[in-house]
Order: C-alpha cells, then sequence, then structure tokens
C-alpha cells in the first residue's frame, strides 16, 4: 500500500501522551509538513507558533479547558508536551480552510515520525483576548490573526486506538 494512504488510513487521535519532549527535528519536520499544505490561492495565509516551553503551554491548557467549560485539573491537550498553534489572517475568506489543511498535514507527519497528535479547538477564542494577541506581537507576528486549532503532539503513552467502523453510504458516483 503507499505509505501516504497507510499513514491517513493509520492515524488516530491520541488522548493519552507521554510527557518527554518531542525533539526540535521532528518538530522542524512536523511543522515542514504543514507549510507544504494546500492553500487557496498560493496566498500562504496561515502561521504556526510552536510552544514547547512547558510553562506557556501549561497556561494555554488552562485557558482552554477554561473556554471549554471543563473541571479544574482536566488537561484539554491529554500531557502532549508541544502545542503547534496554527492561525490564518483574519481577514482571508479561505483561512479556516487552509488552516485546517496545514494542521492535517501535521498531524499525518507526527504519525509518519512514530508520534501521536490531536487537534484540539478554541484557539480561535484565545487569540481574541488580548493576552493572546500580545503575545503574538512579543513574538514578533505582525497583523490580525484568528486561531484555527491547535496541533498537540507527543509520545503516545499506550496503545493506538482501534479505527471506529466506517459509516456506509457516505460516498456517492455520478457516472
Amino acid at each position: 500500500m503507499n505509505e501516504i494512504i497507510k499513514a491517513m488510513l493509520e492515524r488516530r487521535s491520541i488522548r493519552k501522551f507521554k510527557s518527554d519532549m518531542v525533539s526540535k527535528k521532528d518538530i522542524d519536520e512536523i511543522i515542514k509538513a504543514g507549510l507544504y499544505a494546500a492553500n487557496g490561492m498560493g496566498r500562504q495565509a496561515v502561521i504556526t507558533v510552536a510552544v514547547t516551553n512547558k510553562e506557556l503551554r501549561d497556561k494555554i491548557a488552562e485557558d482552554n479547558r477554561k473556554i471549554g467549560g471543563w473541571d479544574k485539573g482536566f488537561d484539554p491537550f491529554y500531557g502532549a508536551p508541544v502545542i503547534l498553534i496554527v492561525l490564518a489572517e483574519k481577514d482571508w475568506r479561505n483561512r479556516v480552510y487552509d488552516g485546517s489543511l496545514v494542521i492535517g498535514n501535521m498531524m499525518l507527519a507526527a504519525h509518519s515520525l512514530g508520534l501521536g497528535s490531536i487537534w484540539i479547538h478554541r484557539a480561535k477564542e484565545e487569540f481574541e483576548t488580548e493576552e493572546y494577541k500580545k503575545l503574538l506581537k512579543d513574538i514578533g507576528v505582525q497583523g490580525e490573526w484568528e486561531g484555527i486549532g491547535h496541533c498537540a503532539i507527543g509520545y503516545i503513552d499506550g496503545d493506538i486506538p482501534k479505527p471506529a467502523p466506517r459509516k456506509e453510504n457516505r460516498v456517492y458516483f455520478v457516472e
């Protein structure tokens, strides 16, 4: 079977990660895969903020937990030590589509490197706050950005989940 299709069929969302940090080399490879995602009109209007600083990672997790309405102590990133935050130019009409493709590429890249990943929402709400807008400015990001999602990555703690059965009647041909 083709390696890319095999990765697409085998990749699963992981909900339990080891605390071990992912190598910078692997993080760079995953981000590079995101940079090569298809994008509307070749505009490349999506950026990725890689968070490996534990203190900031934990703050983002806590803010994300509050936005999601979960009980104190819940980690919406399931212990993943790396959060790749995907944002897109706020006025770009394809921002959600382009950002989604970036996250999809990064999740497949993580899987191909033997790492787990999961897409976590609420980046939009986070980056609507002045605090997170300031974070972007502090790291040199100019302009107006909308959070598309988080790609949490790390080493899998446990077994890879089995795929859910595929529902029938989801493909139609017009020949």
